[in-house]
């Protein structure tokens, strides 16, 4: 069904090839899975698919791509529309119209389908992906992971033979995720779709991939086998995998199931040991809460003063209503310096809408907030960043430069940081990156990156993240868990809104769960995930009823 013969993109401005002699056959009914670290050129290849690269991206592209017997070549986007269906890491750039229904049914419209059809197919897709509630909602009054599901029931609808996916659950809730995914499971066993998708967090996707596609780094030699074959020497491994080879199973599992029939053994071997706590720079070394005899600060990585210290933000009874709607609903929450807290919950539960309250973007209905001592919506712009900085969703919000380097210099003015400072932490958090790179060419993971690269330049001593993982691979996670630590251990607080159930099992000291905008869960990490199968990391899942969440904590303690 995709044949790849040869395939190498070269853009104008690099002096290599981000493809390079990609030689790959996907048959009818099968997913593909495409995987690799940041920048490796999953974007690309899957743009040579839906003959997006090079008509509509650019580029130079040597060899033959043939999509159900067409020439990506000699076939533009628009002559594969009725083949190939495609969605990308940024739903908002593929949306045509206002409402949710008008969106799902405009891909058919273009087709000519008759109306009796559009309608079937439109309630179809509303029903499997669970947006029934929000048929007659404007797309742009949606949460991320909300317009993320009708960006793909937009493309389901007129039932494309290659169904081709750019991190399709990267804004999703774990449970929105697995009922996506289960979609598109059904799509390939009973109607013969063929699928190739690229993602991130291969703990959600890799059990259902019948083949696997490695892109080892760019321009690296592509690699098409068994699952389980290529993750045991990919760089980007999922924590089952992971946890898999650290124990020394064979054949290594790629699932829940598979791990936990293996962890017998594993599980008497940790019986005798206490995980490491959460969130800490020294995951040997405990540092959990405490307040001893002089009042110090209890909170994990928080410096100790001798003094308690000043909460850095704090809401109390903190209700907002949009639109006629309750996106919060009496909110009682406490920042304190050194803390790490995970804001979690389903597409729409009030996530962001919190942290934009924090930033002052939204106007309390009732109750206060407070940063810095004051009401953050009463606050001058220039003396709020000096107490808070966020990293939205959407990087491109914070990106207008034409170069890497400028973004940095602009951070460092802007800011009085000595000049370099953004550039450093750029490296940190994206090696190699060349500072003439134009921040549109980067990778959505590495665009996120270099966002929050800008916001930490100032230092602000309250840091919000809204999916801060978002199109990161594993290795770049770790880099920001590292970071994170660092800024926690030196007295920053650290609030993360996520559906990144391994990344709040790795650095957050607290997990808060929200509902319709109200805290339905709130304490130490441990308890809150595990009490919960939905937000429960893979570790723990496999090593239950033991309180393992992590398989560094597994790898400390063995």
């Amino acid at each position: 069904m995709i044949t790849f013969d040869s395939v190498t993109v070269t853009y104008e401005d690099s002096a290599h090839p981000v493809l390079h002699a990609v030689e790959a056959a996907i048959p009818e009914g099968e997913l593909c899975l495409l995987i690799g670290p940041s920048g490796a050129g999953k974007s690309t290849l899957l743009g040579t698919v839906s003959g997006l690269v090079p008509h509509f991206t650019g580029g130079t592209l040597h060899g033959r791509v043939t999509v159900a017997g067409r020439d990506t070549r000699t076939h533009k986007p628009r002559e594969l529309a009725d083949v190939v269906g495609t969605v990308g890491q940024d739903p908002l750039a593929h949306f045509v119209t206002d409402t949710v229904e008008d969106e799902l049914a405009y891909g058919m419209e273009s087709l000519g389908l008759p109306p009796g059809t559009m309608r079937r197919r439109v309630e179809e897709a509303l029903d499997l992906l669970g947006l029934n509630e929000l048929r007659d909602r404007p797309i742009a009054t949606l949460s991320g992971g909300q317009q993320q599901r009708v960006a793909i029931g937009s493309v389901l609808t007129p039932h494309p033979k290659v169904l081709v996916l750019d991190e399709p659950t990267s804004a999703l809730d774990p449970p929105a995720a697995e009922e996506v995914l289960a979609v598109v499971q059904r799509l390939v066993h009973d109607l013969g779709t063929t699928v190739l998708m690229a993602e991130h967090r291969l703990e959600r996707v890799v059990q259902y991939a019948d083949k696997v596609l490695l892109l080892p780094s760019p321009g690296a030699p592509a690699q098409l086998g068994d699952p389980a074959e290529l993750l045991a020497v990919s760089p980007v491994q999922p924590p089952v995998v992971e946890l898999g080879r650290l124990a020394g199973w064979s054949p290594l599992p790629l699932s829940v199931r598979d791990a936990r029939r293996k962890a017998q053994p594993l599980r008497e071997r940790l019986a005798t040991h206490t995980p490491a706590p959460t969130g800490t720079l020294h995951p040997t070394t405990d540092t959990g809460a405490s307040t001893d005899a002089a009042g110090t600060t209890g909170v994990p990585g928080a410096p100790r003063t001798g003094v308690p210290a000043a909460p850095l933000a704090e809401t109390r009874r903190l209700s907002l209503v949009r639109d006629r709607i309750t996106a919060l609903h009496e909110v009682t929450l406490t920042l304190n310096p050194g803390e790490t807290i995970a804001l979690m919950g389903r597409n729409g539960a009030g996530k962001s809408t919190l942290l934009n309250t924090l930033v002052g973007m939204h106007r309390p209905t009732s109750g206060q907030v407070t940063v810095g001592g004051s009401p953050p919506h009463r606050t001058r712009p220039a003396e709020l960043l000096r107490h808070v900085g966020l990293v939205p969703q959407e990087p491109r919000d914070l990106l207008y430069a034409d170069t890497v380097a400028r973004e940095c210099e602009s951070a460092d003015a802007d800011t009085g940081a000595e000049p370099g400072t953004c550039r450093t932490l750029v490296s940190q958090l994206l090696p190699d990156i060349p500072d003439t790179t134009h921040p549109r060419d980067l990778s959505e993971g590495q665009r996120l990156a270099l966002a929050l690269a800008i916001i930490l330049t100032a230092r602000p001593p309250l840091l919000l993240l809204d999916e801060p993982t978002r199109g990161l691979d594993y290795a770049a996670k770790a880099r920001l868990v590292t970071l994170l630590r660092e800024l926690a251990a030196d007295g920053h607080a650290i609030v993360l809104a996520t559906h990144d159930v391994e990344l709040a099992a790795e650095i957050a000291h607290r997990v808060i769960i929200l509902a319709q905008g109200e805290p339905v869960a709130d304490g130490p990490t441990a308890e809150v995930i595990t009490s919960s199968p939905a937000y429960a990391p893979q570790t723990a899942k496999i090593l239950a009823p033991q309180q393992w969440l992590t398989v560094s904590q597994v790898k400390a303690a063995l």
